[in-house]
């Protein structure tokens, strides 16, 4: 029982880092010792389980379900999951109601993260070969261009949208040094998605006590469309992306820092638009805030700084305990 306590709690450290921008929910999974695992029982995936699936009435098929089942490590991804997910809410709560009450100082402390991790990651770069230039210059015009649209408000939020949003954020939650809900402030699809997570839970729990399904439907859709995407995408996106920062480490890499960078200009904007009078005493939290994050991205690199981002994880120091 133990065991899986503290699974459920690295779940919640890496569900906590994933919610926040700039912040790998994989990084915390390689300090914690279960990157490995995680990585294997992704890998393990078997698409037969799903055609066995509408024969689970047959032993036989049952035999085969479950022998996957522990062969994918499910039991350990649930836990795990259930722990990202608790902290997922938590935190993105606590944003939400920072984002009502000072959308400044919120900005202010994404685009501290952003910055912070493009220059922990900066060490990392070479602009030596045509290819990483090329890859530089690429990565940040793409951010500029789309964070420009995201700022003004006009990306989709329409179920085809979230299914790629998710199916890009996962890819980048899984892997160290790359943070999905970056991705998700670059697709302008961070408050929203977390507005329509909170949006369903508040009108299930109000159906439940008796208030109308309706309220339920338009945040389920967006949910659910998203959560979609992020199974497509942990299965297929984030094993190209893994890929490519093995085979084509530097290049990859220069192209995501350089994404950091170009995809400044959407917390930069969301700050100046913020709109109300910019007094000496508010100018002082903004920088602060902004500080803030950076700060706290430079202190979980300085603490991580023997890891390998993008290259093959260090053994686990300690094993996370299994139940077999």
């Amino acid at each position: 029982m133990r065991g899986w306590l503290s699974i459920y709690l690295k779940g919640v450290f890496m569900g906590a880092a994933d919610a926040v921008p700039g912040v790998s929910g994989g990084t915390i999974a390689l300090i914690t010792g279960i990157y490995e695992r995680l990585v294997g029982a992704i890998a393990a995936f078997d698409p037969h389980v799903l055609a066995d699936l509408p024969r689970a009435y047959d032993p036989e098929a049952r035999g085969r379900i479950a022998d996957l089942l522990r062969e994918m490590d499910v039991a350990f991804l649930a836990v795990l999951g259930a722990g990202v997910v608790t902290a997922v809410v938590a935190v993105t709560g606590v944003i939400l109601q920072v984002k009502e009450s000072n959308p400044a100082m919120l900005y202010a402390f994404f685009f501290g993260l952003i910055a912070a991790s493009a220059v922990a990651l900066w060490g990392e770069v070479r602009l030596d070969a045509r290819e990483e230039v090329i890859a530089a210059v690429v990565g940040f015009i793409v951010a500029f261009l789309v964070s420009g649209i995201s700022a003004s408000a006009s990306v989709p939020h329409t179920p085809v949208v979230l299914f790629l949003a998710g199916a890009l954020a996962i890819s980048a939650m899984v892997l160290p040094g790359v943070s999905g809900s970056f991705l998700l402030i670059l697709l302008g699809q961070y408050v929203f998605m977390s507005e329509s997570l909170h949006g369903f839970i508040d009108a299930g729990v109000e159906f439940v006590r008796g208030g109308p399904f309706s309220a339920v439907t338009d945040p389920f859709v967006s949910v659910v469309s998203f959560v979609a995407g992020a199974a497509v995408g942990i299965l297929t996106f984030a094993r190209v992306v893994e890929w490519a920062l093995s085979e084509h480490h530097q290049v990859t890499l220069t192209f995501l820092v350089a994404l950091m960078v170009g995809a400044l200009r959407l917390p930069a904007e969301e700050v100046l638009g913020a709109g109300g009078a910019w007094t000496p005493a508010r100018v002082a939290a903004v920088l602060t805030a902004g500080l803030v994050g950076g700060f706290a991205v430079l202190l979980v690199d300085y603490y991580t700084d023997d890891l390998e981002y993008g290259g093959d994880p260090p053994t686990e120091p300690t094993p996370a305990p299994r139940n077999d």
